[in-house]
């Protein structure tokens, strides 16, 4: 199975950027583009269920993005310094324009002196505006006003289109090798976080009372089934479990299933094959019932186990949505809305209609949307209601997220 990278730019940056990135073997691209790089960390948040990697066409997309905390996966930028810089000032002195002479913004100072002076240019008439996290494309727009009129090379899209009528700007546009070599580094550390991320976890659970384990393993994009006696066996991946856990360090489950049972131990142990899981779920279960009646341990290979702390109690039907989201294929913000569909119909079935206008979906989208949710034991069909019309029924969901 190949490795989707999720391209995030400008709209006629993205599929020349996709494009080189799906020229390597193994690799397909999603296009996501947008008007302004403000809308960045939103589009990553819908769709991070679908990609294994983030490569934005420049850095301030991505870093809007990155301090938003919308990366769950990893992520690279395109570099615009070195080659394309030195072609975007090609292109400059082919148009007739003074290269000594520039007003230069996002890209950092000491890179832009590094690029100049191994073309061998002058660099005492550049103005740089680096960027920094306050920085906004009204700012970038009001540094190159401010200056005596240079020419402009900005990495934005939005300041391109604010100057481009009053002022002679180039917008800096990836070359192919840049892209190359951010999407070469991306893809070692995705593929590593992919392949660490399918290690098999297997937890053990001492419980009398079953219930609600269903909902907790779902909510860690597992099964359950009985294992022996009072003890059930819960298969996952790490890195579900990774995220319900906050980084393996603590266990919000634990907290729900003791205010239902006196004795909760779990032990999960997190392997290469199910046997090597298994043995460390074993280990991590006999050192939890060490610990006392309520306990959880991790334990991972080179012998290492992890003391889970609880959580607070919280309600068993607030589940960690991003590993929802990735096993049924809906964005965070889609959950979102159910849920908050869920809470204004007070617990009551809805009908598929319904759910399509709360969402602004057509009821197709719905239907599917539910199905998934129905598949993965989160919503469960309570009958048929007819729409007083020769249409279909409409059926009824009770959302069980």
């Amino acid at each position: 199975m190949g490795i989707v990278i999720g391209v995030v730019g400008p709209h006629d940056l993205v599929d020349d950027v996709a494009a080189t990135c799906e020229e390597q073997p193994g690799v397909g691209a999603l296009r996501l583009d947008y008007d302004h790089e403000s809308q960045a960390p939103e589009i990553v948040e819908a769709h991070a269920a679908a990609v294994e990697g983030w490569l934005f066409t420049g850095i301030v997309p991505y870093m809007l993005s990155r301090d938003a905390e919308t990366l769950t996966r990893p992520a690279a930028f395109v570099d615009y310094t070195g080659a394309t810089l030195l072609s975007a000032l090609v292109r400059l002195q082919h148009d007739g324009q003074d290269v000594t002479r520039l007003s230069i913004d996002t890209l950092a100072p000491a890179d832009v002196t590094a690029t100049f002076t191994e073309a061998g240019l002058p660099t005492a008439d550049l103005r740089t505006l680096p960027y920094r996290p306050e920085m906004t494309s009204k700012k970038a727009i009001a540094f190159h006003r401010r200056g005596p009129g240079h020419p402009v090379i900005t990495c934005l899209s939005s300041v391109h289109e604010a100057l481009r009528e009053d002022m002679h700007v180039l917008r800096l546009a990836p070359s192919v090798h840049s892209v190359r070599v951010a999407l070469r580094q991306l893809l070692l550390t995705a593929e590593g976080q992919a392949q660490e991320d399918a290690q098999i976890a297997l937890g053990l659970i001492e419980v009398e009372n079953s219930e609600g384990l269903l909902r907790e393993a779902t909510a860690l994009g597992g099964t359950v089934a009985a294992f022996r006696g009072s003890t059930h066996l819960l298969v996952t991946t790490r890195g579900p479990l990774n995220d319900a856990t906050g980084g393996f360090t603590c266990l919000p489950m634990l907290a729900r299933l003791a205010s239902q049972n006196a004795v909760v131990r779990v032990g999960f142990g997190v392997g290469r094959s199910a046997a090597e899981a298994e043995s460390l779920a074993r280990r991590a279960l006999s050192r939890a019932r060490r610990i006392g009646e309520v306990a959880a341990v991790l334990s991972l290979r080179a012998d290492t186990d992890i003391v889970l702390e609880s959580a607070p109690a919280g309600p068993a039907s607030s589940p960690n949505l991003s590993v929802i989201a990735r096993r049924v294929g809906l964005s965070v913000p889609t959950l979102e809305k159910l849920l908050q569909a869920r809470a204004a119909a007070g617990g009551e079935p809805l009908t598929t209609r319904e759910i399509a206008d709360r969402l602004a979906v057509q009821q197709r989208t719905a239907r599917r949307m539910l199905h998934r949710l129905e598949l993965a034991g989160l919503a469960e069909r309570t009958g048929n209601l007819t729409s007083g019309s020769s249409g279909r029924p409409l059926t009824l969901y009770r959302l069980t997220l």
